[in-house]
Parts: structure tokens; sequence; C-alpha cells
């Protein structure tokens, strides 16, 4: 069973999705993929790793790196879960590109080449977007694309964190809302 609960940020309301194990989801409203993932029957109810979501929020929001990880519970692919990973692995205030990751798996799985292509679409379906930050990954160039949360969000968040840097740029065609 999946739970529910709302979390009011500066950046407008966040829908937040747990199950026994964990957070299973974190969106802004009106984001691209918006509660994909979110079983159809579900109960509004404050678990313990939407609790503790409320208090990592609460303290990234005020600035302040939060110095631990609730519970979470990806849902995807064994390949989405790899690079979700990998993405829980940059640091806050730091950003990498989608052809690192790929650089990364590629080698994790011990190939030649990982398409970043691959995990543009595997980074843009995160279902737990903050928590596992998608919003730290660029464009090679500094293109700014490919939040599902929308590029006005990830410049906010990134500027939040100091790891905005004036060569970054918002491309004429995202794939972003």
């Amino acid at each position: 069973m999946q739970y529910t609960a709302t979390y009011q940020s500066p950046l407008g309301e966040i829908l937040l999705a747990s199950d026994d194990e964990g957070l299973t989801g974190l969106w802004f409203d009106h984001q691209k993929y918006y509660a994909q993932k979110l079983a159809p029957e579900h109960a509004q109810k404050e678990t313990p790793a939407i609790e503790q979501t409320r208090k990592w929020l609460d303290d990234y929001f005020s600035g302040k790196e939060p110095d631990f990880l609730p519970p979470i519970h990806m849902i995807g692919t064994p390949f989405q879960k790899d690079v979700w990973k990998f993405l829980l692995q940059i640091p806050y205030g730091k950003t990498t590109t989608y052809g690192e990751i790929a650089q990364k798996i590629a080698a994790q799985r011990g190939l030649a080449h990982m398409s970043a292509h691959a995990v543009g679409g595997a980074v843009s379906h995160n279902e737990i977007s903050l928590i596992i930050p998608c919003h730290r990954v660029v464009g090679k160039s500094g293109s700014l694309t490919g939040y599902a949360g929308g590029i006005d969000k990830k410049i906010y968040l990134l500027k939040l964190e100091g790891g905005y840097i004036e060569a970054f740029f918002v491309p004429k065609h995202s794939t972003a809302p």
C-alpha cells in the first residue's frame, strides 16, 4: 500500500508518497511524469518515511545541507536504479553531466560505451526528485536541460545549494517543461 501527503515548499506544493519500506515519490505539482508510479489505490497518511522527508525538506529549503537521508524505496528498472544510485553520490552544491554518469555506468557494467541519452531517460523518470538529486545533472556544455520539475526550479535549486555557475544556460529546445 502507498500513502501520500503534501508539503508546501518555496517552489509550490510537493506530493510525497511512501510505502512501508520508504519514500517512493516526491513530485512538484504539475511536473512532467507527475505521480506516474503512484498506485491508483493509496491513502493519505503520515508515515515515518514521510515525516523524515518533511524534516529533510525543511533543512534543505532553509539553505542547509541535510545530514541524513530519509528511507527511500526506488521503483524502477535495474538500469534506472543504477543511474539513481549514481545521482545519490553527487555532492550537495556540485553538478555532473549525463555523459559522466554514462561513463561510470559503462565502467561498472564492463562496457566500452553507454549512451548519455539512455542515462537522461532514467534521470528524467526519477520518482524521488530532490532527495535523489537529478537537478544536479547538466548537459556537457552547461545546458540546463531535462529537469522534469521545470528549468526554473532547477535553477532555483542549484542556486540554493551554491552550485549554479554563470556558464550554465537554458537551451532553446529543452526536454523539460
